[in-house]
């Protein structure tokens, strides 16, 4: 059995061939990916920033919200 390793040249130019075969197949896949983290991000940074900001009443809230 063979074992392969990240530091193997040619283990590298399969995993690039591999990775790059894929993005070309599967485009959506990767806005998907990328999509979803972006939204993570943005949600991360919103939820930091929150931290800092002071407290609001829920009336206020639903007012933004326009509920």
């Amino acid at each position: 059995m063979t074992i392969l390793s990240l530091e193997d040249k040619h283990t590298k130019d399969l995993m690039k061939q591999a990775l790059l075969e894929l993005f070309e197949e599967r485009r959506d896949l990767f806005y998907e990916l990328f999509e979803e983290l972006f939204e993570d991000v943005g949600l991360a940074n919103a939820m930091r920033e929150g931290e800092n900001s002071g407290i609001v009443s829920e009336k206020e809230v639903m007012k933004v919200l326009g509920a």
